[in-house]
């Protein structure tokens, strides 16, 4: 059995795809309990917002340093140390909040302790499955990232249901039993085999990236994919419970829940039919899907359209990562593993920058979170405005 998984590239496809949930479960179980956080700890909104960027802020700096120390590392111990991380991040968020005289500077350590692991996730499994000898690389890779939406939705839903049970007070519970997923998948990980993108050819260098425009380019379209998911998704369950008065459980359900299943579901339509439909204007329909979502769910006067904006967020922000990804491989096709690691970096800025926005712009309005999912806006229209410009610089060169 053993000399199976060690040959069978498909297990490292299915620990990739547990990898991708296990980044949904750092990034999306936390936010779940902001307003609990708030009322135990005593936080206010614009530390919780700082709990966001630190969260993505750490990925960011992980993502910049995995460029240079990712190859000559090797992928099979960073992609295990990612685990490593992950799991002790999730067990420390139960119990440094405890153990610190300052409850917040616990969260933090937490936060940092597992917003390592998930930066590299970021960084390594894209690659690691790009680099993979199996066929039709391109379902696999819409594939790969749908489970981030998976990963999203089982969080919120079998979160949700623990609380139902066991009530919100037992949340520390609920965080060592996440962290057994990273701890299953360290092992896993520790038997699969795995290639690297360099045996297929020499990347591009870090110089040679930066001196690319159309890296730039990419660079900016990343920032805003990765605010314009982020924007509303770190803050829908608290948007749902305090800015639309809805319950815990339904808020959470209508709200994050319904954003990554639709997010999901986005992206495998787009790993079907990425061949058959210019990903310039599918990213541009997305954008401009996204933009509505946006106002809908700030200026709504009634709850249930706000939640279907929220929702429909998911939809539109499916295609936009992954997208992005895309895009660049074929605009920089010798990109390589340094390419990946700063698209990474470009993602984890705006999913850092896009919920910070949000939430001080929420704290300055007094509280008012429809306020500040409606600064959000900036973000669709920064990146509808960039696509349309690229479609007009590929028209050109046609």
């Amino acid at each position: 059995m053993r000399t199976r998984i060690r040959e069978n590239y498909n297990h490292t496809l299915y620990a990739c795809f547990t990898g991708y949930i296990i980044q949904a479960i750092v990034n999306n179980f936390a936010p779940l309990l902001f307003l609990t956080f708030q009322r135990e700890f005593g936080i206010s909104l614009e530390k919780i917002a700082l709990l966001i960027t630190f969260n993505f802020g750490v990925q960011l700096i992980v993502d910049f340093f995995a460029a240079g120390f990712v190859d000559q590392i090797g992928y099979r111990v960073c992609i295990v140390m990612a685990q490593v991380f992950s799991c002790v991040g999730l067990v420390s968020l139960a119990v440094l909040p405890g153990i610190f005289p300052d409850p917040f500077a616990g969260l933090l350590v937490s936060v940092m302790i597992y917003a390592i692991g998930g930066g590299l996730l970021e960084v390594l499994v894209s690659p690691i499955v790009e680099a993979c000898p199996t066929k039709r690389k391109e379902a696999a890779m819409g594939l790969l990232h749908s489970f981030y939406c998976w990963g999203h939705a089982a969080v919120i839903l079998l979160s949700t249901l623990f609380f139902a049970v066991f009530g919100i007070k037992n949340w520390r519970v609920l965080a060592c039993l996440w962290a057994i997923v990273p701890l299953l998948n360290t092992f896993y990980f520790t038997q699969v085999p795995i290639a690297s993108l360099t045996e297929e050819g020499e990347g591009m260098s870090i110089k040679e990236l930066v001196c690319n425009q159309m890296f730039w380019f990419m660079i900016v379209l990343m920032v805003c994919a990765g605010a314009c998911e982020q924007g509303i998704s770190q803050w829908a369950s608290a948007f749902a419970e305090a800015g639309l008065n809805v319950s815990k459980t339904a808020g959470d359900l209508a709200g994050p829940c319904a954003f990554a299943v639709l997010m999901g579901i986005a992206r495998i339509v787009y790993a079907k039919c990425s061949e058959k439909v210019s990903i310039y204007r599918y990213m541009l329909c997305c954008g401009i899907l996204c933009l509505i979502s946006y106002l809908m769910a700030s200026l709504s006067p009634s709850p249930l359209l706000s939640l279907l904006g929220c929702a429909l967020c998911g939809l539109s922000v499916g295609v936009m990562w992954p997208g992005s990804f895309s895009l660049s491989a074929k605009n920089i096709p010798a990109g390589g593993t340094a390419m990946f690691a700063f698209l990474a970096l470009a993602g984890d800025l705006g999913c850092s920058g896009g919920p910070a926005v949000v939430g001080f712009v929420s704290g300055q309005a007094g509280g008012n979170m429809k306020t500040g999912i409606l600064s959000g806006i900036l973000f669709p229209i920064v990146l509808i405005i960039m696509l349309l410009y690229l479609m007009r610089k590929e028209h050109r060169e046609n």
